[in-house]
């Protein structure tokens, strides 16, 4: 079976910059149901099985692929998204930035142009900073879809389903965004930036 990590912080950690009831509904309901529904369409897996399940949907039977793909994405994705925040959030460390000064510029460059994928993302979905053949690069995907998926290695999720904000930032997306970069876990993504 495939199992619910905790939180690595209390739900009240992030604020003043995500607030402690959407950090409870989203982590216990919505991160849960996902998980949940995936152990009902594969019980006969378990946590090891969720990146190779993730990138070879197509092996699945027809009748479950989309919902695997919309449950193991949405398992995947929140699994990453919490380790991507932290309530001590330091700078990148030089090799994470030296990546993102390759590839974008400069930090503030980066985070422009991540900001802005994020913000102009039609719908549910998430923006990625993702390892891909070429470096470092900004993706986006709808609903719960993984770059995993695609053959990308994702090491910076953003969340943009309203789920994740709108009890706090109702439709100012761009507020939760900037509020955001408060709480980026940049020793977690500098982790996975050495790891993949």
């Amino acid at each position: 079976m495939f199992t619910l990590p905790p939180l690595p912080y209390p739900t009240n950690a992030l604020e003043p910059y995500l607030d402690t009831q959407t950090l409870e509904i989203h982590f216990g309901k919505h991160h849960a149901t996902y998980l949940k529904n995936l152990n009902d369409l594969l019980p006969e897996k378990s946590d090891a099985d969720l990146i190779p399940v993730l990138q070879h949907l197509d092996d699945l039977p027809q009748d479950i692929r989309v919902k695997v793909r919309n449950n193991a994405g949405g398992v995947y994705n929140h699994n990453l998204y919490w380790q991507c925040m932290s309530p001590k959030s330091k700078s990148p460390s030089p090799r994470l930035l030296s990546s993102i000064e390759s590839g974008f510029g400069t930090l503030d460059a980066f985070k422009e142009k991540f900001s802005q994928a994020a913000l102009t993302h039609f719908g549910s979905g998430w923006a990625w900073l993702v390892k891909g053949t070429k470096g470092l690069e900004i993706v986006t995907t709808p609903n719960q879809d993984s770059p995993v998926s695609t053959g990308l290695t994702p090491i910076l999720g953003l969340d943009v389903w309203e789920h994740a904000y709108y009890l706090k930032y109702q439709n100012r997306r761009v507020e939760y965004i900037q509020a955001w970069w408060n709480v980026v876990n940049w020793d977690y993504v500098s982790s996975l930036l050495a790891d993949r």
